[in-house]
């Protein structure tokens, strides 16, 4: 099937998905088959391929007025994806009439309404049903998922919740104080006009990156408090063709080559990343140089070159980010901040700076996302609470001992450095699927996973990721827990991730026959 979508602007389109939203489930739609958490990718990509495998008693419920996960909320100047158009899309659902090799924010949030409507999830979906908590019932073998429209129950629940949905805001002296505008690129304010005020940046990660040279022409001055310079990387960015989007219409094979040819050459990475970081010097290099052709004065690039290895932290594509640094009307600050005052910053260098606003791009949170303390398994405790270090671990980043009929979407090292999230989505789905399918033709009333078969898994993947970049390239990332473990990414080729959730394995789980007459474990 494929999806046309129309370009739209950078703000994203402000219908509904597939019309009015639904809002409190009526008496008779107290129970489900399923339960789905989210509409971003994982969301609706989970309630499609539930719809294709025949699963109908599906219910997904969603906080917000539309679909879109971050594509619907992250709208701020600039946003744009560091992901090909034509890989960062679901495989089955193909756009031809992308705007651009990078996708706008607007044109993603089109796309995922389009997908929507078009492969008929709309109407399973309940708008403005948060979330609260989601119980696991023992007796009745059922998850109590109570919403701020009252309680629902499930056999099983999906959690595509999103990694990158909830902000993370620093924490300041002073900011309480502070008189003027604040807001965090997630919650971009549109209706404040930045038109000639003094405004303080704090954070350079991926969205400061693209925000960044949007405003600097308007604001009066911008002061940029930078703790860690990223490594940056030409953005091969271009307009589709006219010519290439009617090929892709007539011709969809040849978007699906384009798709494989980014894929592979995304994948080339994978050796530099996590075996041998020394083969990123390549990459770096282009980097070196891309800031030394951008960046002419010396002391100006000094600030902006990192002192890690290039992969440690999430490598950024701009072509106009450090041009917009070099303006008179920027500053560059290294020192941090001391204190927030109603109108000003003062930095650790003591000097005091007027600021009229605040812009946080300092990021998401990511390795302690609020969700995982809402989810309560049959011990009364949250995923959150669940180890006892405090760090996250997931059956192939899907699944948790003591959490039955739980699917956890883009979970503990499902993450990438260097592909597509969207095709790691689509393995999980392929897991889920396939092991609903073997819950019906078993009967059984429940699987959970073992707690060695995450055990091993677990340690097969911390033990591959000790050779990482991201492990050993001498950063501080989000990739990284507060116990210093990886708990985000996958250390390895994404086809292989592939491979290994392409069926369900039974064996390692525990199994529980509908009629609870016995529990059985494996195959």
């Amino acid at each position: 099937m494929t999806i046309d979508v129309d370009p739209v602007s950078d703000r994203g389109g402000d219908a509904t998905a597939g019309g009015t939203a639904r809002r409190g489930p009526g008496p008779r739609d107290r129970h489900h088959r399923v339960v789905v958490i989210g509409t971003g990718f994982a969301g609706i990509g989970a309630a499609i391929r539930l719809r294709q495998a025949g699963i109908h008693d599906v219910v997904v419920l969603e906080r917000a007025d539309d679909v879109g996960g971050t594509w619907r909320d992250n709208h701020y100047p600039g946003c744009q994806c560091d992901v090909p158009s034509n890989l960062y899309s679901f495989s089955f659902a193909p756009n031809p009439a992308w705007s651009r090799t990078f996708a706008p924010q607007g044109e993603i949030w089109a796309y995922l309404q389009t997908v929507t409507r078009d492969f008929g999830v709309t109407p399973h979906i309940r708008f403005g049903h948060e979330v609260l908590e989601a119980r696991w019932d023992d007796t009745a073998s059922v998850w109590r998922i109570r919403t701020n429209h009252g309680e629902i129950s499930a056999d099983v629940v999906i959690s595509g919740h999103g990694g990158l949905s909830e902000p993370a805001y620093p924490e300041l002296p002073g900011l309480d104080t502070f008189a003027g505008a604040a807001f965090h690129s997630a919650d971009w304010h549109h209706d404040h006009d930045l038109a000639g005020e003094r405004v303080a940046v704090i954070g350079t990660g991926a969205s400061a990156i693209q925000f960044v040279p949007a405003i600097q022409p308007r604001v009066g001055h911008l002061d940029l408090y930078q703790r860690t310079p990223p490594w940056i990387v030409p953005r091969p960015d271009r307009p589709f063709t006219d010519r290439e989007k009617r090929l892709y219409r007539s011709w969809p094979l040849a978007q699906k080559l384009n798709r494989l040819g980014v894929y592979l050459g995304r994948e080339l990475l994978v050796p530099g990343l996590v075996n041998k970081p020394a083969l990123m010097k390549l990459p770096e290099r282009l980097a070196r140089e891309h800031l030394r052709r951008q960046v002419a004065d010396p002391e100006l690039r000094a600030k902006l070159t990192p002192h890690f290895q290039i992969g440690c932290k999430r490598i950024l594509l701009s072509n106009d980010y450090y041009p917009s640094l070099t303006q008179p009307n920027v500053d560059v600050l290294t020192d941090g901040v001391a204190e927030v005052r109603p109108h000003s910053i003062v930095g650790r260098d003591g000097v005091e700076r007027p600021t009229d606003t605040i812009i946080y791009g300092t990021g998401f949170k990511v390795t302690d996302h609020p969700v995982m303390h809402r989810l309560i398994g049959r011990n009364g405790r949250s995923i959150a609470e669940h180890s006892a270090d405090g760090s996250l671990r997931a059956y192939y980043g899907t699944t948790v001992p003591d959490f039955p009929n739980l699917f956890l979407m883009t979970g503990p090292n499902t993450g990438l450095g260097h592909n597509s999230i969207v095709f790691m989505i689509e393995s999980q789905l392929n897991y889920v699927v396939d092991c609903l399918r073997t819950m019906d033709e078993r009967g059984l009333a429940t699987v959970e996973v073992r707690t060695d078969a995450v055990a091993t898994f677990d340690e097969e993947i911390q033990r591959r990721l000790q050779t990482s970049v991201w492990n050993t390239g001498g950063c501080a990332s989000w990739y990284l827990d507060a116990n210093g473990r990886n708990t985000t990414l996958w250390p390895g080729f994404t086809w292989e991730f592939r491979r290994r959730t392409r069926r369900f394995d039974p064996e390692a789980y525990t199994l529980t026959p509908a009629r609870r007459a016995a529990v059985t474990t494996g195959a």
